[in-house]
């Protein structure tokens, strides 16, 4: 069979063919530049091989001194003008106002919007196509980077993969070294040139240059071509030189590069001074922006002003706004967008690092609290606690996330925003080891509430009720409890009101009393009823005649009759000294315990400690409190002039029945004192010690797991066996799925080791963990103690930030966006986290987000 003509040019004639016609394009290339006469833009000795680094534009090239060169007349404007290939459209306001708003905010956030996209990703040569010469600075300054990530890729189908032993080349004689122009997309599983890609002329040579190289059976070949090749060499050596050129301020004239370094360092500044007064404003709490948005004209807001007053004497500032003043600068950064922008840059930055911390931590807890702000939306403040462990020291933190705008106030709408958010920040619900709410029935609910919904999904989220709202309820029902001690209260705001209803009547009240001023009453305040009390126990007679004073003057015959009963029938009645007395002497006992509770670092064991005392308290007042009241009361009714007795009851007679014995004694009437001490005195009494053991009965569940870990000396003197159980029961109230925080029995041992090291000093839960943290020799048993120094107490802290936000939201800033509001309030909440991160850092962070920033402040 005789063989068959090829009807095809073999491999090599193809080969030899396209090397003949590159040779040929190559050797035609710049042929009509001999025909073209042009004028250099910059000295010979900066001129490279190609034509990448001498046509690099900056923007906004100006002074920052204007005493040292004159920016409007130096040639440098006209670099400003040629060289701003981002943005060829100038804003002009014809009518001459600086509105601040009009011009630079439009044409900031609408250019850099546009031309966000073009900011070239270092890790993606995708991008890399058609890169102008402020881009190829940009990646010549930052160079080639690797995913350090990322060690091997998918395989193909031939179970061939890209590894990172191809990013080092080995020479014959085994030294090796590092292709740093080797680049690998995962996005594309290709590997490309990085040199070659950016400074390719016209068409390239080869997938390395053009779409990537992923033919990983080849790859070691192809390779070694390349880095032989001449193009790849010449495109090598123009990186390194524009690279050195770079590093030694030689890409242009040396004057010129100078003074666009100091331009840089000028706008540095000046976004310097503007996160400042940012961060001013937000920490006090006060409006950025006023009616209008004009520098140097009323009503134009703090921020402005503040601009105007360092303008007074800061050179940077002053030079800044002459250049706004006269229309030599569109981009200003001093309008509400960059307002905006950097309260949520500054928020942004405060959230990651509580994050981290969090995360660091591995254990915290949620607080939650809710409240209506001024524009009637339900917000709802979210405080996370957790032991900080990054630092040399051992600190209890509660901090602040942000407000959650909730529509869906029942427990599961509730829950579901929470589920969210921590989904949103990162963390992991199954970390959660404690939740404390107030006591609304949609929050503490057994069925239906938020800490039931949370104890579905992990039963290590012990809930604690608040403890000073668990107090301040307390107070609600004891002053419920009895007839007599609701027109108490009632008498107290009545006081209040008259005088307060009208300014000559309060006047008056001034003019009689120098002391304590009268305070309203509030259901929800927690120290409402003893300001009300206090005022007028220790201030009765002054209030006394004040009131008798305003019946003698007041033409309202309403106000007269009801000053004088309020001054004789009940400041004269010796029961309502006595009750005075004795609701003071509740009230400050109560109010102690709940200040000494509203710590953010407080201890369940310390709160137990103290809701015990005030139990104790409560039983002994019960004894010998009254006695003691009416002494006082005596006193006091004496300085009056009222009678220190208690009226006569009536005796009351029973008809008797025709069953009745007749020689049954009928039961002796009690006298007025003691029908005052049974039914008002003891009602009061008797139920705060009822409301107390019920309201805190979750706090000794938790004594009976926590208890051996509370103090040193708790767990130094149980014996093996107690200790053992003890364990024990701390092992299966942290187990969940299976999967349990600590081991009963390594626990226990890690127990008895520790407590023959530890001084012979009581130590408290703190203390013990700050011991462990320098030993880090006891695992379980410092986990033991960050999940019992996790449990909160209070929602103290969420109540506080319910405080920044009627600062914050106030009735003139009722539209504020929720962003900004979170932004606010994290600034003015945890701003001594905001104070330990570096102005360079928050300006990179600024500048990082826009392709005119890069240029301007890097």
């Amino acid at each position: 069979m005789p063989p068959k003509i090829r009807k095809y040019d073999s491999g090599h004639d193809k080969r030899m063919k396209k090397k003949r016609i590159e040779t040929l394009v190559e050797s035609q290339r710049g042929s009509l530049n001999k025909f073209i006469i042009r004028n250099p833009k910059v000295s010979d000795e900066n001129q490279n091989r190609d034509d990448v680094g001498a046509e690099i534009g900056f923007n906004n090239v100006e002074n920052d001194h204007v005493n040292d060169v004159p920016i409007e007349n130096d040639n440098v404007n006209e670099l400003f003008v040629e060289n701003d290939n981002i943005s060829e459209v100038r804003v002009v306001n014809d009518s001459g106002d600086k509105n601040l708003n009009d011009i630079s905010n439009k044409n900031e956030s609408d250019e850099e919007a546009n031309l966000s996209h073009n900011l070239p990703n270092v890790y993606d040569p995708r991008t890399w196509d058609g890169l102008d010469s402020k881009m190829i600075e940009v990646l010549v300054q930052k160079g080639p980077k690797r995913d350090g990530c990322l060690t091997k890729g998918p395989k193909d189908k031939f179970s061939r993969r890209f590894t990172t032993n191809l990013y080092t080349r080995v020479l014959s004689n085994g030294e090796k070294l590092d292709r740093d122009w080797l680049i690998y997309s995962k996005e594309l599983d290709r590997i490309f040139c990085f040199c070659c890609k950016i400074f390719k002329r016209g068409i390239g040579r080869g997938q390395l240059t053009n779409e990537g190289f992923s033919d990983w059976g080849h790859v070691g070949l192809r390779l070694k071509e390349h880095e032989t090749s001449i193009e790849h060499v010449k495109n090598m050596t123009t990186w390194y030189e524009l690279r050195i050129r770079f590093q030694t301020n030689q890409t242009i004239d040396k004057a010129a590069q100078a003074l666009i370094e100091k331009e840089k360092d000028h706008w540095k500044k000046v976004l310097h001074r503007v996160i400042s007064i940012i961060k001013y404003l937000a920490k006090h709490n006060l409006a950025f922006r006023g009616s209008n948005a004009r520098l140097y004209q009323n009503s134009n807001g703090n921020f402005l002003g503040l601009v105007e007053m360092l303008a007074e004497f800061d050179p940077i500032v002053i030079e800044h706004v002459r250049r706004v003043t006269n229309n030599e600068i569109s981009s200003h950064y001093l309008g509400h967008n960059i307002q905006n922008e950097l309260i949520l840059l500054l928020g942004s930055t405060i959230k990651t690092e509580i994050i981290k911390k969090v995360k660091q931590a591995k254990y915290f807890s949620v607080i939650l609290d809710c409240t209506p702000d001024v524009s009637h939306q339900e917000q709802m403040s979210l405080i996370l606690r957790y032991v900080d462990i990054s630092s040399n020291r051992v600190v209890i933190e509660e901090s602040f996330l942000g407000f959650l705008n909730v529509n869906d106030t029942t427990g599961h709408g509730l829950f579901d925003v929470l589920q969210n958010e921590l989904k949103n920040l990162d963390l992991d619900i199954s970390d959660v080891r404690g939740q404390g709410y107030d006591n609304g029935s949609n929050m503490k609910g057994k069925h239906q509430g938020v800490q039931k919904r949370l104890l579905e999904i992990n039963n290590r989220a012990f809930y604690t009720p608040c403890g000073c709202h668990s107090l301040n309820l307390t107070l609600c029902d004891m002053a419920n409890a009895c007839s007599k001690a609701r027109d108490f209260f009632g008498v107290i705001q009545r006081i209040y009101t008259i005088f307060a209803c009208s300014t000559k009547r309060w006047q008056i009240l001034k003019d009689n009393v120098k002391g304590l001023t009268l305070k309203s009453l509030s259901s929800t305040r927690w120290e409402s009823r003893i300001d009300s009390v206090k005022a007028i126990r220790f201030q009765m007679l002054e209030i006394r005649e004040a009131l008798l004073q305003v019946a003698d003057v007041d033409n309202d015959s309403k106000v007269k009759s009801e000053a004088k009963s309020l001054a004789t029938n009940e400041l004269g009645d010796f029961e309502f000294l006595i009750g005075i007395i004795i609701w003071y002497e509740i009230l400050c006992a109560i109010n102690t315990v709940s200040k000494i509770l509203q710590p953010k670092d407080m201890l369940i064991d310390v709160a137990i400690k103290k809701i015990e005392g005030l139990i104790s308290f409560f039983e002994n007042y019960r004894e010998t409190g009254f006695n003691d009241a009416v002494n006082s009361a005596k006193k006091l009714a004496i300085e009056m002039d009222i009678d220190p007795s208690f009226p006569q009851r009536r005796e009351i007679r029973r008809k008797k029945h025709f069953d009745e014995n007749a020689g049954t004694s009928p039961v002796a009437p009690l006298s007025g004192e003691e029908f005052f001490r049974v039914n008002y005195f003891l009602y009061v009494v008797d139920q705060a010690i009822s409301s107390l053991n019920r309201r805190f009965e979750q706090y000794k569940e938790y004594e009976s797991i926590f208890g051996f870990l509370f103090t040193s000396d708790k767990f130094k003197s149980l014996d093996d066996i107690s200790l053992k159980n003890s364990c024990t029961q701390f092992e299966n109230a942290l187990t969940h799925d299976g999967q349990s925080d600590i081991d009963a029995t390594e626990l226990c041992i890690e127990l008895k080791l520790f407590r023959d090291i530890l001084p012979n000093d009581i130590l408290g839960a703190l203390d013990v963990l700050k011991f462990l943290k320098d030993l880090d020799c006891f695992p379980n048993v410092t986990i033991a103690y960050r999940i019992l120094l996790t449990i909160p107490v209070t929602v103290a802290s969420a109540e506080r930030s319910f405080s920044k936000l009627k600062l914050l939201k106030s009735y003139l800033r009722s539209t504020m966006l929720q962003d900004r509001l979170n932004g606010l309030a994290l600034i003015a909440i945890e701003n001594e986290i905001l104070d330990k991160v570096e102005y360079e850092d928050l300006i990179d962070d600024f500048a990082s987000k826009s392709v005119r920033r890069i240029a301007l402040f890097k």
